[in-house]
C-alpha cells in the first residue's frame, strides 16, 4: 500500500534548522529548499545596493563594458 504524499511550506529558525533535518532524516521523509522568485532575488540585490543608476545611455553602456 503507497502512502498518499502531501506537500506543505515549514517556516523553520536557522537555529533549529539542525535538529529539523535530522527528525526528517529519521522519520524517511524529504525535504526540498525552494527557490527564491526573480522578484525576490532582485528586492534582495536592491535592498543590497547592487543596483546601479545611470546618468545617460552612454552611461549605461560604459557600465555593461565593464
Amino acid at each position: 500500500m503507497e502512502a498518499i504524499l502531501d506537500k506543505y511550506t515549514v517556516e523553520v529558525p536557522q537555529t533549529d534548522l539542525k535538529f529539523f533535518k535530522s527528525l526528517i532524516k529519521k522519520m524517511g521523509w524529504a525535504v526540498q529548499k525552494q527557490k527564491k522568485g526573480l522578484a525576490e532575488q532582485s528586492l534582495a540585490e536592491i535592498n543590497a545596493g547592487k543596483v546601479f543608476k545611470a546618468a545617460d545611455v552612454n552611461d549605461l553602456f560604459d557600465q555593461l563594458e565593464k
